[in-house]
């Protein structure tokens, strides 16, 4: 892939709402792929003719901050901008309507990411989707659509991002802190957890001096259950304080999944085991967890954001993803 793989960006459009997005907080993601790889000297190419896919570099967040009105809540602005820009592109090139949108991709981690592409059928049905929010319910699909992890940068630095401390030292066995009202299956923890269990700490907010990364480096397992959307930044702080992440969530197909091995250093939960929790937790042998956490820090080079990009860093993981699904597709000229 490193030697053959090219990638073709289109120019079209102006910042912000092109070639453009937030580099910090919950949708950092999106605006820092586009960075990288319009920096990119390795995958890009400026010949549309060599390239093996084409990047549509429109940002869902950008779109929505600056053209949608709260009030309003006009979601056809985003319409509007999506349609425009395929027609503009497919008028002045060939490459969309040679392969009707199989060889190109967008990429999105805003909730909204996957609507973003109702409003051109071939970027629907057809196009590789790089999404977050990769739900299956919503008709995210695995042998076309990759998923991403979504990375919750709060200022925007990528330094000092993982921590370590001995499993011996981890005296909680599992810990969440977040809005209880931001999904159902929160609620559901809430419910059967919060104030309930002194191993399981359920926060809605956490007390005046305890630091949120502390308490995770304390904690053998961290919760990580879907919000309104099945994504979750808490897996990939979860990876980065070297707790194990439990995940509970529906329909979501977690990020990278066609190369890593998610049950060796993960937990998955069922919605419908929530109240089984502790004896899910309590039942893994010491030796099983040990090997979880050792599998924990192995995985984590394919989340951490470089600049410029190392091998196997999440910049590198999501080429992957794309060059995966393009191998599947073959174009006529």
């Amino acid at each position: 892939m490193e030697k053959m793989f090219k990638i073709f960006v289109y120019e079209e459009g102006e910042p912000p709402l092109f070639h453009y997005g937030s580099c910090k907080d919950i949708y950092s993601m999106e605006g820092l792929f586009m960075s990288l790889m319009e920096q990119d000297t390795r995958y890009r190419t400026w010949d549309p003719n060599e390239a093996h896919v084409y990047f549509l570099p429109f940002s869902v967040v950008m779109i929505l901050e600056h053209l949608f009105d709260p009030i309003i809540r006009d979601k056809a602005v985003m319409e509007r901008t999506v349609v425009d820009y395929v027609r503009i592109i497919s008028n002045k090139y060939p490459f969309w309507n040679r392969s009707i949108g199989v060889d190109h991709f967008m990429l999105s981690c805003h909730d909204w990411g996957p609507r973003a592409t109702w409003y051109v059928k071939e970027l629907y049905y057809n196009s590789i989707r790089v999404l977050c929010n990769a739900n299956t319910s919503e008709y995210f699909n695995p042998k076309k659509d990759a998923s991403f992890p979504e990375i919750n940068l709060v200022t925007g630095e990528i330094t000092n991002l993982t921590a370590h401390l001995p499993p011996s030292n981890r005296s909680i066995l599992a810990f969440f802190a977040g809005n209880l009202y931001h999904g159902k299956i929160r609620a559901l923890v809430f419910k059967h957890w919060k104030g309930k269990d002194n191993d399981i700490q359920i926060y809605e907010k956490l007390p005046v001096g305890v630091s949120y990364s502390e308490m995770m480096k304390k904690s053998r397992f961290c919760l990580c259950p879907s919000g309104h959307e099945v994504a979750s930044p808490r897996i990939v702080e979860a990876i980065y304080a070297e707790c194990v992440p439990v995940i509970i969530s529906q329909n979501y197909v977690l990020p990278f999944s066609d190369v890593l091995r998610w049950e060796s250093f993960s937990i998955q939960v069922a919605v419908s085991e929530i109240a089984n929790l502790k004896n899910i937790l309590m039942g893994i042998s010491e030796e099983r967890y040990d090997r979880m956490v050792e599998n924990v820090k192995k995985v984590q080079k394919h989340f951490l954001v470089n600049d410029p990009p190392k091998r196997y860093d999440v910049f590198n993981m999501i080429i992957h993803s794309v060059w995966l699904r393009r191998l599947n597709v073959r174009i006529y000229s």
